[in-house]
């Protein structure tokens, strides 16, 4: 399984980067795609998800700011961040979870830095 994330930087606040996971080699279909994020000194913690329906769920801090979407056709998914705020700083993690509860994927992560 690969999980390949790009698209992470450095910004300025206010400014907006968009984030990319492509997933290959997966063993099952891939029921949903989220984004999770670590900051400094922090647990990892949930930012999006998109659901195999498309349904979505955002956290509280990013949700109005950042929109999650995917390409079922492409195996990937995307999370456009705007409105970027130094509190959005950390690494950004991609994990796909399976049809059927077959297990998860991590992606190695991206680091997004938000400058004042």
């Amino acid at each position: 399984v690969q999980l390949v994330e790009s698209g992470g930087g450095l910004v300025q606040a206010g400014g907006s980067l968009r984030l990319s996971c492509a997933a290959s080699g997966t063993p099952a279909s891939i029921h949903t795609m989220g984004w999770y994020r670590q900051a400094p000194g922090k647990q990892r913690e949930l930012v999006a998800m998109v659901f195999g329906g498309g349904s979505t769920s955002y956290a509280d801090s990013v949700r109005g700011r950042f929109t999650i979407s995917r390409d079922n056709a492409k195996n990937t998914a995307y999370l456009q961040m705007n409105s970027l705020k130094r509190e959005d700083t950390g690494i950004y993690y991609c994990r796909v979870d399976y049809v059927g509860m077959l297990g998860a994927d991590w992606g190695q992560g991206t680091q997004v830095t938000v400058s004042s």
